[in-house]
């Protein structure tokens, strides 16, 4: 990753959430408030120097970008996990952090309508993002279960608790403790959602309360469309990821990819082994992505017509890639006919 891609932004505050969670509030000079703009639910990359090596780690904003408020990031500890034990054990107010400017596409599209949420741990972030946006500017209600460890494990329960209280016609709040309850069921979460069946449903956490949630979405035959899932996985050190997105193919001329960006239609040149979005960076055009690595989504897009391949894929589903559904950073063209849109 380019090192010119992060910004330096000093930490204002560190607040511990839980033992094992902490927030990080970030300052954005004003010069940069343009850049870090973003939409509720969305993400910043960032790179910490752990070990003489430049780690590259993504972390969910729980702010909401409609509130007057600064960014702020929510870090828990996971067993081995350099990034998150680095930065509870060693980041302090005053301190910098160098950071991408928001991206992903975890966010709903408009505030009107009800939401049905199911967060595990850490996963609560991005949706609390999207809850406190919800009941400032929307309309409609919201379910949130949002299951943990324990109630020790509880990250935002006093704001959750502050929040219920202040919408206690629009937002219900289900805490599912593991240590009470038990791990979950695909029926026991299909009970709670089926009256919030027709809702957007936003879903994050750990990989198998995920699954769990999508098959219990899957059993009362709610809508895919509005099943939106946010998956993040440890994404590689920067030495390696630079290697990989450095090579390029000496052919780059051989094929050229349609794409269709913010109403815009560009045509780009691509090399037989060469990225759409590698192709697309080359020629000027400032597309969104984050990781290059296939592990954060921020550059998936719908290829409309033709062929591609994907390098790596660590986020897309099985029913994203048959809707069709692929990562710029990581997809080849495959025909001389590619055509891909990225969501408006």
């Amino acid at each position: 990753m380019n090192a010119s891609a992060y910004h330096s932004l000093r930490v204002s505050a560190v607040v511990e959430e839980t033992p094992d969670a902490k927030s990080f509030v970030l300052e954005v000079p004003a010069e940069k408030s343009t850049a870090f703009q973003y939409r509720m639910g969305q993400f910043l990359t960032l790179r910490l120097p752990i070990d003489d090596r430049n780690v590259l780690r993504c972390y969910s904003l729980a702010s909401s970008p409609l509130e007057d408020e600064p960014l702020r990031i929510t870090v828990k500890r996971v067993a081995g996990g350099r990034a998150s034990n680095w930065l509870c054990d060693n980041v302090r107010a005053g301190d910098q952090l160098n950071v991408m400017k928001p991206a992903g596409i975890f966010s709903p599209k408009s505030l009107e309508g009800d939401f049905l949420m199911f967060g595990g741990g850490s996963g609560i972030t991005p949706l609390m993002s999207i809850v406190r946006s919800v009941l400032s500017a929307g309309n409609g209600r919201i379910c949130l279960l949002y299951a943990n460890r324990d109630e020790r494990s509880i990250i935002f329960r006093e704001e959750l608790q502050s929040l219920a209280r202040r919408y206690p016609s629009r937002l219900q709040v289900v805490h599912w403790l593991d240590s009470v309850q038990g791990i979950p069921a695909v029926e026991q979460l299909a009970n709670i959602a089926q009256p919030w069946r027709r809702a957007n449903c936003f879903i994050c956490g750990p990989a198998s309360f995920m699954d769990a949630a999508v098959q219990a979405m899957e059993s009362i035959d709610a809508d895919p469309a509005r099943v939106h899932v946010e998956r993040f996985v440890s994404l590689p050190d920067e030495t390696s990821e630079e290697q990989a997105a450095s090579v390029v193919s000496d052919d780059a001329a051989s094929l050229e990819v349609k794409v269709h960006l913010d109403g815009v239609a560009y045509t780009v040149a691509c090399g037989s082994d060469e990225t759409i979005l590698d192709a697309m960076l080359r020629g000027g055009v400032d597309a969104p992505y984050s990781c290059r690595s296939g592990a954060c989504a921020t550059c998936m897009c719908v290829v409309a017509s033709g062929a591609v391949r994907m390098k790596r894929n660590e986020v897309l589903d099985d029913r994203e890639i048959e809707q069709g559904w692929t990562l710029a950073c990581q997809a080849v063209a495959e025909s001389e006919d590619v055509v891909v849109r990225f969501p408006e």
